[in-house]
C-alpha cells in the first residue's frame, strides 16, 4: 500500500477524541503526515500494521494516538498494574523521546500512567517504581524489558501485568535487529498475549525484518509511505527538503575545516558524527576548547549514566553542537537541527541516510555535509546509486586556521588527552578496515602520516597496521612522551609508581643471569596478593576524592593489568604499547545490545 496524501486531522475516516485534537492543536500539528494518515485508521480498526517510511516522517504520532484511542475504548478499565500498551525501541534516547511525546497527550488523560524502562539506571529502582506507581503504558529498550520479566523474585510479576495487553509497537524495528536484539525480542514476544494489535515501524525493509513480521503480526497491512513528487521507481531515502553536500579535504586539513565550519555556524544547532567512541572523546574535548561561546555536548554508546541527561539538555538548546557516534543516528528527534556533519563516513550506506535524517524532519528544511578525503570521492557516486541519495559538492570552507598546534598543546598539558588522541587514531583505522564499502575505503590507501598530523599526534602509535613501517616524514615532538603528566593527581601518582616498578623490573632483568622460569611457583598466592593490592589502590583513589570518572578508572585498571603482564614477561614491550593505545570502546562494537538495552 502506498500513500502520498496529507490532510487535516478531522479528515480522518475515524474520529479522534476531543482531548487528542486539542493536544494536537496545542503542539502545532495542524496537518497529518502521510504515515499518520495511513496508519492511524488501520490501527484503530484492529489491524496489524507493518509501516516503512523515510526517517523524520512522523512515525511516533502514528502509534501514540491509536494507543490512547484503543485504551480509551476498552470496556474494562485498566487497573493500576495492568499494562495495556507496550512500545519497544532500540535506544534509550529514542525511548525518552517517545515518553516525552506520550506525556504531552496523557496530561489530558490522568487515568493512564506510563513508565520508562531503559538502561543507565538501577533495575531495582525500576521494579520499586513500577510496584509503587503501576503503569498502563510501558516504553522500554529490549534488554531492560527482558530483565524486568525475570524480576519475579523482587516482587514484580510483569508476565501477569501484560496479560491485558492491547497494543504492541516495535519502533525502528530494522534497527532493533541490526543491534542484535532478535533473541531478546523473541523472549519478550513469548510473554505477550497472542490476541493483540501489533505495529511494526521501520525506515527500511530487510529479510530479517520480514521474519519478525511473520512471527509477530497476524495478516498485517503493509504500508510504504513515500514523499510527494518522488517516483516509486526511484524512491529517495532522504527527506525531500534536505540539502545534502560533500566537501573534499586532505587528512591534515580535515579537523581545521570542521572547526572553521562550526565557528561560521555557531548560532545554529549542529550534530557532528564520528565513527568511534574514542574519536568523540578526543575531538569533542578539543572542540570544547576551540569553539568559544558555544555549548558542546558529547554522546556515545559506552556512556552509561550521563547519556540521558546530556540528550535532554541538548534537545532543549536553541543552538549548540552535539558530538556523537551512530548511537544518535536512528529515530532520534532533536528539534530544529540546522546541520548534520559527518566527519567520518559511516560503516554502512544505510547509516549515512539515517544520520542525515536527524535534520529536515516533519517537512522542515535541513542541511547535511560529509567530509571526504580525495581518494574517497567515488563514495558520492556510490550513494547516489545505492541509496538514491544525491550529493552536491560544497566549496572549501573559508577562513580556515591551523588549530592543530592548540590540540597538541592540550595533549602536552594532560596525559589523558594524549591517550585519547592515540586511541582515536587507532580506532579510526580499525573502523576504516571494517567499512562495508571496502572497494572505496581501503586501509592500504590511507596516508598514515597525513592522518596522524590531522589527529595532532605527538608520535606515531604502535599498532598492527603500522608494524614494520618507518615514517621519517612524520615529525615527532622533541619530548619524551613518558614525561607528560595526568592532570588528575591520583591517576598521575599511580602512573609514577608503575613507571618506577617497570624501570626496576627492566634493571633486574638486565642484571640477572638467565635461569629457568619458575613463575608458576606459588602462583595462587601471588595472584591473590596482587589482586588485593589492585583493589586497595582502586579503593584508595575513590576515598581520596579523585576526579576520575568511571571510564578513566577502567582505563587505568586496564593499564595496570597490562603493566603487570609485561613485568611477568607474559607480553613483549611492543605488545604492551599496542594494547595500551587500543580503543577500549571502538564504535564498531558500540551497537551491541549491552550498549543500549541494559
Amino acid at each position: 500500500m502506498e500513500n502520498t496524501t496529507e490532510g487535516k486531522w478531522d479528515s480522518l475516516p475515524v474520529k479522534l477524541h476531543d482531548s487528542i485534537m486539542q493536544t494536537l492543536d496545542e503542539l502545532g500539528f495542524t496537518h497529518m503526515t502521510p504515515v499518520q494518515s495511513a496508519c492511524i485508521p488501520l490501527f484503530m480498526r484492529n489491524k496489524d500494521v507493518a509501516a516503512e517510511a523515510v526517517t523524520g516522517s512522523g512515525k511516533t504520532l502514528a502509534f501514540v494516538i491509536p494507543i490512547i484511542e484503543i485504551l480509551l475504548k476498552r470496556e474494562d478499565k485498566l487497573k493500576k498494574m495492568q499494562v495495556g500498551a507496550l512500545i519497544v525501541t532500540p535506544t534509550r534516547e529514542l525511548a525518552l523521546q517517545i515518553s516525552e511525546v506520550m506525556g504531552q497527550f496523557l496530561k489530558k488523560f490522568p487515568q493512564f500512567r506510563q513508565i520508562l524502562l531503559i538502561g543507565g539506571s538501577n533495575p531495582i529502582e525500576d521494579v520499586e517504581k513500577f510496584k509503587e506507581q503501576g503503569a498502563n503504558i510501558l516504553i522500554a529498550t529490549p534488554g531492560r524489558l527482558e530483565d524486568m520479566f525475570r524480576r519475579k523474585a523482587d516482587g514484580l510479576d510483569l508476565t501477569l501485568s501484560v496479560k491485558h495487553l492491547e497494543v504492541l509497537v516495535l519502533d525502528e524495528a530494522d534497527r532493533l535487529l541490526d543491534m542484535g536484539f532478535e533473541a531478546s525480542l523473541n523472549v519478550i514476544l513469548g510473554y505477550l498475549p497472542k490476541q493483540r494489535r501489533t505495529g511494526l515501524f521501520s525506515a527500511t525493509q530487510t529479510q530479517e525484518l520480514e521474519k519478525l513480521v511473520r512471527a509477530g503480526l497476524r495478516n498485517p497491512v503493509r504500508i510504504t509511505v513515500k514523499e510527494k513528487g518522488v517516483a516509486a521507481s526511484c524512491m529517495q531515502k532522504t527527506p525531500a527538503r534536505l540539502c545534502n553536500y560533500y566537501i573534499i579535504c586532505r587528512a591534515e586539513d580535515k579537523f581545521n575545516s570542521l572547526v572553521a565550519f562550526l565557528r561560521h555556524h555557531k548560532h545554529e544547532k549542529q550534530l557532528v558524527f564520528f565513527s568511534t567512541c574514542a574519536c568523540v572523546e578526543y575531538f569533542g574535548r578539543a572542540l570544547e576548547v576551540l569553539i568559544k561561546n558555544v555549548s558542546i555536548h558529547c554522546i556515545h554508546g559506552k556512556m552509561k549514566h550521563k547519556r540521558n541527561k546530556i540528550f535532554s539538555e541538548f534537545r532543549s538548546l536553541k543552538s549548540g553542537v552535539l558530538v556523537c557516534t551512530d548511537v544518535m543516528a536512528r529515530g532520534i528527534d532533536i528539534p530544529e537541527v540546522h546541520w548534520v556533519l559527518q566527519y567520518d563516513p559511516p560503516s554502512s550506506a544505510s547509516a549515512f541516510v539515517h544520520r542525515c535524517g536527524r535534520t529536515a524532519r516533519i517537512g522542515n528544511q535541513g542541511n547535511a555535509l560529509v567530509f571526504l578525503l580525495p581518494m574517497e570521492e567515488s563514495y558520492v557516486t556510490f550513494l547516489s546509486i545505492n541509496q538514491k541519495c544525491p550529493l552536491e559538492q560544497m566549496a572549501p570552507v573559508s577562513d580556515v586556521v591551523d588549530v592543530l598546534p592548540k590540540v597538541k598543546a592540550l595533549a602536552l598539558a594532560d596525559r589523558a588527552m594524549f591517550d585519547r588522541g592515540m586511541r582515536a587514531f587507532v580506532s579510526t583505522i580499525q573502523a576504516y578496515a571494517k567499512h562495508e564499502c571496502s572497494l572505496i575505503f581501503r586501509v592500504k590507501d590511507l596516508d598514515f602520516v597525513a592522518l596522524a598530523r590531522g589527529f595532532a599526534l605527538l608520535r606515531m602509535p604502535r599498532m598492527p597496521e603500522l608494524k614494520g613501517k618507518n615514517f621519517p616524514e612524520f615529525e615527532e615532538m622533541a619530548i619524551d612522551t613518558d614525561s607528560i603528566r595526568y592532570k588528575d593527581k591520583q591517576r598521575e601518582k599511580l602512573r609514577q609508581k608503575l613507571l618506577i616498578e617497570l624501570k626496576m623490573k627492566r634493571e633486574e632483568r638486565a642484571a640477572a643471569p638467565k635461569r629457568h622460569n619458575d613463575k608458576n611457583k606459588a602462583w595462587s598466592k601471588q595472584k591473590n596478593r596482587k589482586e588485593r593490592r589492585r583493589k586497595t589502590a582502586a579503593k584508595r583513589n575513590r576515598d581520596e576524592g579523585s576526579d576520575m570518572d568511571d571510564e578513566d578508572m577502567k582505563e587505568l585498571l586496564k593499564d595496570t593489568r597490562l603493566l603487570k603482564r609485561l613485568k611477568k614477561g607474559q607480553i613483549s614491550e611492543e605488545d604492551f604499547e599496542e594494547q595500551l593505545t587500543e580503543d577500549p570502546h571502538s564504535s564498531a562494537g558500540e551497537d551491541s545490545r549491552s550498549s543500549h538495552g541494559t
